[in-house]
């Protein structure tokens, strides 16, 4: 309120002064515009009218400064908002983290995250499927195949019943298909990186109650019966990659708004 009385005095400064002068006048008025706009609700736009009077009327020297302050007390109830939204996002991210094991080795950039119920020690010697997360929030899912002779698989196609969803395929050339072996085993695994799981993560959040299955694509087939667990890592790390890549945008948009505040 007390904000609001100093605008209010300074606007009728502003069209007093401007009555001999069309152009402090004109100020004076895409101020009072400016002000409603921002009260309605539209703020986009009443900020670009706030931004054109020094502009466009830079004689209006009076207005320019009570358009200046209006901007800052529009950009900090932004930026007052927008805290409010980060601080409830961290304390999400919070209570989903601990379900998660991080690492961040040498060769990392940023910090990987598994989900505990799909933790490679427990699944050494299995064939199973994986969802890679990290600090950006960057998803992708791996296939794993182990056995006793090469598969050769380049994707995979989940399913029940009626119901599927297919990766793209990755050739036995791809830097994401990986093959060795040791003793009398062999292991394969195939990265679907940048969305070429083709919606498969989320096809498997999304059918929780249906016993998926997993068909493993190469020379030969190979079958998989996915756990409950990879239904639960497949639904809390899509979230978890959601409110990560929503932390790195309010901390960017919070940083560039204060910026503008000074």
């Amino acid at each position: 309120m007390k904000y609001f009385q100093i605008f209010t005095f300074a606007l009728l400064t502003a069209f007093i002064i401007s009555c001999g002068n069309p152009d402090k006048k004109r100020a004076a008025q895409r101020l009072s515009l400016a002000e409603s706009l921002y009260q309605q609700g539209d703020t986009s736009t009443a900020l670009a009218h706030l931004d054109s009077i020094r502009k466009m009327y830079p004689s209006a020297i009076q207005t320019v400064v009570a358009a200046d302050q209006q901007k800052k007390k529009i950009y900090s109830e932004i930026v007052f908002r927008k805290q409010n939204e980060l601080d409830s996002t961290l304390a999400h991210i919070a209570r989903l983290e601990p379900k998660f094991d991080a690492e961040k080795t040498e060769f990392d950039r940023y910090t990987q995250y598994i989900h505990k119920r799909q933790n490679f020690d427990r699944r050494w010697n299995k064939s199973f499927i994986q969802f890679h997360l990290d600090e950006l929030g960057n998803l992708y899912m791996s296939s794993n195949y182990y056995g006793d002779q090469w598969l050769e698989h380049t994707g995979i196609r989940v399913y029940d019943e009626d119901i599927q969803a297919k990766t793209e395929t990755i050739d036995l050339d791809d830097p994401n298909n990986h093959r060795s072996d040791f003793m009398n085993y062999v292991w394969e695994k195939v990265s679907y990186r940048n969305g070429k799981d083709n919606g498969v993560i989320r096809f498997i959040a999304d059918h929780p109650d249906r016993t998926l299955k997993a068909v493993f694509l190469g020379k030969r087939l190979f079958f998989i019966v996915l756990e409950d667990y990879d239904k639960e890592a497949a639904r809390d790390v899509l979230i978890f990659s959601s409110l990560l890549k929503k932390k790195l945008v309010l901390e960017k948009e919070i940083k560039s708004l204060q910026s503008k505040i000074g």
